[in-house]
This record gives C-alpha cells, sequence and structure tokens, in this order.
C-alpha cells in the first residue's frame, strides 16, 4: 500500500473517531394538507425523543458522512498526475489500482442551497401557504437544502452502477412528509438505488430503490431549475419521489421508454398490496425540441380499488443557444368518499441567457382545484415568477426572484386571521455546487 494511501485511511480513521456523538431526532407539525411547519435548528438541537431512534439515526449518519469523505479524499488522491508509487520505486499493488479505478469512475458532487424570503402579506405563522412547496419561510435567513452526492453510472464495459444523495435540511421534511411509515424514515436518503446496464440492444437500464419521480418539469434540487420557487404543478399535482424498480431504454437517438412499478406516492414502504404503475416516452424530433409524456396511475389508500391517476405532459425549446421556452400540462383524477376528484394545471417557463453570468426567467401558471383535493380549498389559481439569474463560474448562483399568486377565493394570510386573495413574495435566493466530473 502507498504512502500516500496509508496516509489518506490513516486521516479517515482519525476523523471519524472524532466525529461528535451527539444524538438528533426532528419533529414537525402539519399546518396545511400538504404541507409543513419548518422547525428552526435551535428548535430541533434541543427537542428530545426516543433514545433508540436517535442513536440509530446518529450512527447511520456517521457512517454515511464517512464514506462521503472517503470519496472526497480518494478524489483529491486521484488528482495528482500519475498513481502514487511507494518508497524504493515500487508500484501500487493490485489491489489499490482496483480502488482508484473505482473512483475514477464515481461522480462526487454536491450543493448548499439557503434563501431569504420576505412575504408581504406578513402573515403571523411566518409562513407561505400550501401553493409553495419549500421556500415557505417569510422574513428569515434560511437553509433549504445540503447535498452530497456519490454516482457511478452503469456502461458497456461495468455494467454495475449505483446513485447515493445524501440530503440534510427543511426540504427533506417537506418531501418526507407524507410518508407513510413515519417522516424519520430515509429522510437524509433523497435517492438511494443500484444500476445494472443489460445487455440487451443499445442497452437496457434496471434500477431498483429510492428515486425522484419522473414527472414534471422542475424537480427537488433548486439549481437544476430555471425560478427559485417551485411552480404550482410541481407542488400540488405530481408526487416528489418513488421506491421500486424502473427501466429505462434508449430506442435510438430521438425515442426513449421507460417504465416502473413502484410502492405508491411518496411511499418508501409500502402500505398496501397493490403497486403504482409509471410509463414515460421521451420523443426528440429535433435537436431543439423534446417532447415527454408520463403516466402514472395505482390505489394510493388501503381497502380502496380506487386508482389515482395524472398525466403529465412536458415540451421544451430552444428557439437559439441563448433562449429557451418549456411548458406543463396536469390532469389528475381520484376518489375521496366515492366521489371523483379531479385537478389539472398548465405552467409555461422561458429563460433567455443573455451572457455567460446572467439570464432572465418568467412563468406564468393557471391550476383549477376542482373539488380542492391537493390545494384544500376548491379554487382556480394563478401564479407570475420573474427570476433574475447571476451565476459565477466556480459553482456559486444567486437568484433574485420577485412572485404573485393570486386566487378566486381568499386563500393566502394576510397578518393574523384575514384572507386575501393574492399574495407577493421576494426571494433572495444563493447555491454554491459543485462536481468532480
Amino acid at each position: 500500500m502507498s504512502r500516500r494511501l496509508r496516509a489518506i485511511i490513516t486521516s479517515l480513521l482519525q476523523w471519524r473517531r472524532l466525529l461528535p456523538c451527539e444524538r438528533r431526532r426532528y419533529a414537525f407539525n402539519l399546518d396545511f394538507p400538504i404541507q409543513v411547519a419548518l422547525p428552526s435548528l435551535a428548535i430541533i438541537e434541543n427537542l428530545q425523543g426516543d433514545s433508540h431512534v436517535k442513536s440509530n439515526y446518529s450512527r447511520i449518519l456517521r457512517h454515511c458522512v464517512g464514506a462521503i469523505l472517503g470519496a472526497a479524499l480518494f478524489s483529491a488522491y486521484l488528482a495528482t498526475p500519475a498513481l502514487a508509487q511507494q518508497s524504493g520505486g515500487q508500484t501500487t499493488q493490485s489491489s489499490d489500482s482496483k480502488v482508484l479505478d473505482f473512483f475514477r469512475n464515481t461522480e462526487l458532487s454536491g450543493f448548499v442551497d439557503g434563501y431569504y424570503g420576505y412575504n408581504f402579506n406578513t402573515p403571523a405563522t411566518r409562513k407561505a401557504g400550501p401553493e409553495r412547496t419549500f421556500d415557505v419561510q417569510h422574513n428569515s435567513f434560511s437553509l433549504n437544502l445540503a447535498e452530497l452526492s456519490l454516482e457511478k453510472k452503469p456502461t458497456a464495459d461495468s455494467r454495475g452502477g449505483f446513485r447515493l444523495d445524501l440530503d440534510y435540511g427543511p426540504t427533506q421534511d417537506i418531501v418526507n412528509s407524507s410518508e407513510p411509515s413515519g417522516p424519520h424514515v430515509f429522510r437524509n436518503i433523497g435517492q438511494a438505488y443500484l444500476s445494472y446496464q443489460a445487455d440487451v440492444g443499445k442497452g437496457l437500464q434496471i434500477d431498483f430503490g429510492k428515486f425522484v419521480t419522473p414527472l414534471g418539469f422542475e424537480v427537488i434540487k433548486t439549481k437544476n431549475n430555471w425560478n427559485y420557487s417551485r411552480s404550482l404543478l410541481f407542488t400540488m399535482a405530481i408526487p416528489f419521489y418513488h421506491m421500486g424498480v424502473r427501466a429505462t431504454y434508449n430506442v435510438n437517438d430521438k425515442i426513449a421508454l421507460a417504465g416502473f412499478v413502484v410502492n405508491g406516492w411518496n411511499n418508501s414502504v409500502a402500505t398496501i398490496d397493490k403497486k403504482t404503475v409509471i410509463g414515460q416516452v421521451i420523443v426528440k424530433p429535433t435537436s431543439a425540441l423534446a417532447v415527454t409524456e408520463t403516466y402514472i396511475g395505482g390505489p394510493q389508500v388501503p381497502n380502496t380499488t380506487e386508482w389515482r391517476d395524472v398525466s403529465d405532459t412536458v415540451a421544451t425549446y430552444n428557439i437559439t443557444p441563448k433562449i429557451s421556452l418549456a411548458g406543463n400540462y396536469d390532469y389528475g383524477q381520484d376518489k375521496e368518499s366515492g366521489a371523483k376528484v379531479r385537478w389539472q394545471g398548465v405552467a409555461g417557463d422561458a429563460k433567455f441567457q443573455a451572457n455567460d453570468w446572467f439570464a432572465l426567467a418568467p412563468r406564468w401558471e393557471y391550476y383549477d382545484d376542482e373539488h380542492g383535493f391537493t390545494s384544500g380549498a376548491a379554487q382556480k389559481i394563478k401564479e407570475f415568477t420573474i427570476t433574475g439569474e447571476l451565476k459565477h463560474k466556480d459553482g456559486v448562483i444567486a437568484r433574485l426572484e420577485y412572485r404573485h399568486d393570486y386566487s378566486d377565493i381568499p386563500f393566502f394570510v394576510k397578518n393574523t386571521s384575514t384572507f386575501k386573495d393574492h399574495q407577493d413574495t421576494f426571494t433572495v435566493g444563493l447555491i454554491y455546487a459543485f462536481s468532480t466530473k
């Protein structure tokens, strides 16, 4: 074993012994039908709870962070011009080479996302309503999400792969708020799945584990979206994640297919015997145009045969390398107390990339929650958002955003107990992202 590799392993062992043994447990309360109140870090630090749960959680988190740090140290080791050699001119042992080859093909990435938000309705709850997903705090500096991720993509030469996203922050409380087995289950695991590329045609990839939903134009990670806040469709029309099996296949360079069998909507652990199915078709007629159609269907409530169905259509078009458009339409239905309920909405997005460091992104939406199934009140709600983005080449992103939400009913809290039909917010978001690839 080379001196450099031995030094890395020694540092890892010393670092693990210095890890704090403080154990924590998280708690939250539901303020809205699909939202959760976000506890401050000070409250989290002082919560009391079951010692067994806290001990297990602390131990798991230590091991996960230790694994990520190990990957980071190995990535730094790989950055040297050549393989480290032992004194006396001896080359690194073959076992070391296998480990190094593994980490050469594994990407380490991550980000930290935080924001300051101001709600001009100044709600006494200091939170926005259920039409907002993650940027809910009023007049507060807030952490949104911090993530470390490891990914090895399967290839024809190395058919096994995996992905592990370790997430921390209030966003994870919201994402896991409706988890039937309890919000603490897999809270800090955003994604964790194994992959295998079968030797079928151009390569059939099969994944097993927990992964984010394929529905929608926007995603949980702010850095991958055009705006800072999430759309009404993302917030109310579709799920966040799934646990199960998925298969993806690129028929050619214009058509891709995917099929899923999962536990349900936001279910890490199954609560009913029947499964939910997802089908997806991606068509790219040209290099500038892409259309994705996704269907999800299956029973979501125990002791019922009724299915919840959602059709999700997304189209993106790059007019020029600096001007992009996107459209998203969702239609969903379910049954509640024997009566059919429906929801649908449409969103239009644009992004104007002025230069390498500045972009402007407007968004407009219309959402019809005909029976109040997803928002908690039967209403037609609209929103307009304009986001300015400043991006530094070293991975720092700043977004300044104004958003106006308005409904056909008094839906938004004003001060203590008054309700208004509109809400205006201003947000400053800061993101730092990195990757070894």
